[in-house]
């Protein structure tokens, strides 16, 4: 179920559920068992596992991990149901800029009511929801070996020449971020795989250095070729190295293209847009919120402000010193060239109408 060829940051069994502290990396590969939904809300809030699709994929199964060991505690269907929705829509509040999560949550909710009318026994009743919850496992993963294709094959047509290409990406969006393989990140492995990258630049990604800690982590262990830089040195690398393409994560993307992703995202697409250089969002379509129309109504977590001062609890700034820690930024969609999902790539301005009509194709 889970892709042995790259680093997992979770790994599940039906009743056992365990995440690789990524606070402890890359000094230490530990894993930390998730017992039940306060476990995994605690891990999310604390970027013990982070990621838009590992956030949900960990709450999701922490939460079967809790219903399977305490099945025999419900008297009905309808007490697993209320079960179910409260746990979720807590899960969803750990970290509320990353959609992932409350989309998944939406999409268990609305599973609960159509099996209740399909299956009255209990115990089976709580076997089906389990079956459905562990899917998300197998979907993240092949969206993202799907985005790393679509991503890859346009990024290569958009330049026939050289032979080989260098990009540069952005915190950490691969096997760490996701169940496996990765979005932006995943891309990149992709192009590594097809022989057509030369090199691959990526951000440390201050505060809290997703890029030095777990980016690089992962272009080490996997033996792809690359080149770490300080956030503040993209412009100089646009303007004096060969860059052909920006590719990043999302952790939402609203109707009009806006996009929500790591702080420095946005000082980075409006580099791109100067230096021509084609700016892509790789995400699947569990970040995309059609509800929200614009950038506009994203809510911007904020991070505390030790993430900043601090690099492994030593202080790096000034006792007494004012911070202001935004997780994200958004960058418009007109800085965007495409988006990058697992069906297919789309102009910002043609995402809601293409997704509409993917939604209406699946319900049909």
């Amino acid at each position: 179920m889970q892709d042995n060829q790259t680093l997992q940051s979770i790994r599940y069994q039906r009743g056992l559920l365990s995440i690789l502290d990524q606070l402890k990396l890359p000094d230490e590969s530990i894993d930390i068992p998730i017992h039940s939904v306060d476990d995994a809300w605690k891990a999310i809030h604390t970027m013990s596992i982070r990621g838009a699709p590992a956030i949900a994929v960990c709450g999701v199964l922490s939460l079967a991990v809790e219903l399977h060991h305490s099945r025999s505690k419900f008297e009905s269907i309808a007490a697993v149901q209320h079960f179910v929705t409260d746990q979720l829509n807590y899960l969803s509040t750990a970290r509320p800029t990353a959609v992932n999560m409350a989309e998944a949550a939406a999409t268990i909710i609305d599973y609960l009511i159509p099996l209740s009318n399909k299956q009255v026994d209990l115990l089976l009743y709580i076997d089906d929801l389990l079956d459905f919850m562990e899917k998300f496992l197998e979907h993240d993963l092949a969206d993202n070996r799907s985005i790393g294709r679509y991503g890859a094959e346009t990024i290569r047509n958009n330049n026939p020449t050289p032979k080989q290409l260098t990009v540069l990406t952005h915190c950490n969006t691969g096997s760490l971020a996701t169940v496996g393989f990765g979005t932006a990140l995943g891309v990149v492995r992709q192009l590594a795989a097809n022989n057509d990258l030369k090199l691959v630049y990526f951000t440390e990604t201050r505060p809290y250095n997703q890029g030095s800690r777990l980016t690089a982590y992962e272009l080490v262990h996997d033996r792809i070729p690359h080149s770490m830089i300080c956030d503040s040195m993209a412009g100089l690398l646009m303007r004096t190295q060969p860059i052909h393409a920006v590719v990043v994560g999302a952790d939402c993307v609203t109707a009009n293209g806006d996009t929500a992703n790591k702080i420095g995202t946005y000082q980075l697409a409006i580099l791109a847009k100067y230096h021509h250089i084609p700016f892509y969002i790789a995400a699947p379509t569990t970040s995309i919120d059609l509800d929200k129309k614009t950038g506009a109504e994203i809510v911007i977590e904020q991070r505390p402000s030790r993430e900043m001062t601090t690099i492994k609890g030593i202080n790096i700034a000034a006792e007494g010193v004012q911070v202001w820690n935004p997780a994200f930024d958004v960058t418009p969609a007109a800085l965007i060239t495409s988006i990058i999902t697992e069906h297919g790539v789309f102009k910002p301005d043609e995402l809601e109408e293409k997704l509409l009509s993917l939604q209406k194709n699946v319900s049909t």
